[in-house]
């Protein structure tokens, strides 16, 4: 093939063997696929974003893209990349600006912040929502110093993929331990329906409950202000998960549990270590 390319054909290089007309396609084509990307960016949710936002990300992959096949194949004329180049930047410009201007625009292509944790309790709804698992949210608590639940106020999901977290300034309740990973410790489980006097923390959500006697299934996970829609095996298979003693710090040598909270004999089993041991 090499042998009848003629180096330096304006003709080539600039147009190609297509008619003129054709740069409308180019138009068009451009126009329908940049748009296909941004909505499929936004259908696949934040995490993978990196700090960028959907229409960010596209132009990344547009340019990228349309940029590259010129400077490989012969046959991509010079015209039609720098037209697709422009295209690309003047989309995304005009989409900028009705970002801006448009509330309904910026929710569709920015997303809105997701609220998954509120005054120590997982919004297990909203996890869900933002394709976040519960060890996802935890690591990324960690990443911010915390070590239990209860520290936290508010967590947020932004819309760069970033988690924004509000913590107690002073005396923190306690809460279900962040710390260890779970994957390498698993916290001290309470069977549900075991006896028990003192503060515990529901597995599944955090919640917390002052208890003296037998364990209830955790109140939280059938709210449908926390829980996602789901069915009742898969709520019993949630709840059956348990409690844990809340604690204040999980890192202090006592283990930071709640003062006064004692287990009856027979009330708590602990689980055993098992690295990838993800609930």
């Amino acid at each position: 093939m090499s042998a009848e390319i003629v180096p330096f054909d304006w003709g080539r290089m600039l147009m190609g063997d297509v008619p003129p007309l054709f740069l409308l396609e180019i138009v068009f084509r451009t126009t329908l696929m940049f748009l296909w990307l941004v909505v499929l960016l936004r259908i696949t949710g934040k995490r993978g974003l990196a700090q960028l936002s959907p229409l960010e990300l596209a132009i990344v992959i547009g340019l990228g893209s349309a940029a590259g096949d010129p400077m490989f194949y012969p046959e991509v004329p010079l015209i039609h990349a720098m037209l697709v180049l422009a295209l690309v930047v003047g989309l995304q410009r005009g989409l900028s600006y009705l970002v801006i201007r448009s509330e309904r625009v910026e929710t569709f292509i920015e997303g809105i912040p997701v609220e998954v944790v509120r005054d120590g309790v997982i919004r297990l709804g909203s996890l869900s929502r933002a394709n976040l698992s519960r060890e996802d949210l935890f690591e990324r608590l960690r990443g911010q110093g915390v070590r239990q639940l209860g520290e936290v106020q508010r967590a947020y999901f932004e819309q760069d993929g970033n988690l924004t977290v509000f913590t107690h300034k002073d005396a923190p309740p306690p809460g279900l331990q962040v710390v260890p990973p779970w994957d390498l410790q698993w916290p001290l489980t309470l069977d549900v329906g075991s006896p028990h006097s003192g503060l515990v923390a529901c597995l599944h959500c955090g919640h917390t409950l002052e208890v003296a006697g037998l364990l209830p299934m955790c109140p939280a996970c059938s709210d449908g202000n926390h829980a996602p829609a789901q069915s009742r095996s898969q709520q019993d298979s949630a709840q059956s998960k348990g409690w844990t003693p809340a604690t204040l710090d999980p890192l202090a040598p006592d283990g930071g549990g709640e003062s006064g909270g004692q287990a009856n004999d027979g009330g708590e089993k602990a689980a055993q270590a098992q690295p990838g041991g993800r609930s």
